[in-house]
């Protein structure tokens, strides 16, 4: 098998747990919070990884430090030493959030500064909350959410999107619309879905990358009608994969969500 690069997709999880093959799929209606579907290892916490670029684009909306779909539009300089053939050009937010550029990330929170980016993922309830980054690394402004301290279940995914399409959090509204136009687009049969993937690997015991363990997210709604669905599916793998994880979990949510979505449900 060809080596998969390490890029913006696909960063390490922490675990030093044994090889396990595992999913979460949880699917809530957003303004009522019935739970249709929530099956697997949902309060599991691993690193959200590109699924972070969701909060993101609402924190560097709020803040100013985006504008629109397409500026600010930042040029790639060789010391961000990227990886990937496709991150070396200049990016806007649309092409950020579509192709997962790390550095355009970094970025983002370089300009935001320490207090402010811990200041929002604190107001968003987001996961463990910790931004500090890996020890003695002073790093977390840059990687927190990579492979260090940031870590997220399932369940706290879901619950921090029924905050995002239900306005609840103290964002502005130029915040939630413009993330929402940035969020790459699929079709799940006659659901219009949006959603970020989060690739990566397990550690294994000694805190190496172990790349025999992928990992993927997939995190965000479904609107039909009326309905709006918020949703996360969670992908532990205890085999190699030509696929990154966060694929895995995106085609295969997408190819499940129709008839989950017409489940009874229950409240939480």
């Amino acid at each position: 098998m060809r080596r998969l690069l390490l890029s913006a997709a696909c960063l390490a999880v922490f675990s030093g747990a044994p090889a396990l093959a595992a999913t979460c799929t949880l699917i809530v209606d957003a303004q009522t919070g019935t739970v249709l579907v929530r099956d697997g290892i949902c309060d599991r916490r691993v690193a959200p990884m590109s699924s972070f670029k969701l909060p993101l684009a609402l924190m560097g909306y709020d803040s100013g430090i985006l504008v629109d779909e397409h500026a600010p539009r930042w040029d790639y300089r060789k010391e961000l030493n990227a990886l990937r053939a496709e991150d070396k050009a200049a990016h806007d937010p649309t092409s950020w959030e579509k192709i997962s550029v790390l550095w355009f990330s970094q970025e983002l929170t370089r300009k935001l500064g320490a207090k402010r980016f811990g200041d929002y993922v604190t107001a968003f309830g987001y996961g463990n909350r910790d931004v500090s980054g890996n020890p003695g690394k002073n790093d977390g402004l840059t990687h927190a959410w990579l492979m260090s301290s940031l870590m997220v279940s399932a369940d706290e995914q879901v619950a921090f999107l029924r905050k995002v399409t239900t306005r609840a959090l103290p964002l502005s509204a130029h915040a939630y619309d413009m993330t929402a136009r940035i969020i790459p687009e699929f079709a799940a049969g006659d659901w219009q879905v949006q959603g970020k993937t989060g690739s990566g690997w397990q550690r294994d015991a000694r805190g190496r990358i172990d790349r025999s363990r992928p990992v993927g997210w997939f995190v965000g709604w479904a609107r039909k009608e009326s309905r709006t669905l918020v949703f996360a599916r969670l992908f532990l793998g205890d085999a190699p994969s030509k696929t990154y994880g966060g694929f895995t979990a995106r085609d295969g949510l997408l190819a499940d969500l129709p008839a989950l979505a017409d489940q009874k449900g229950s409240r939480p």
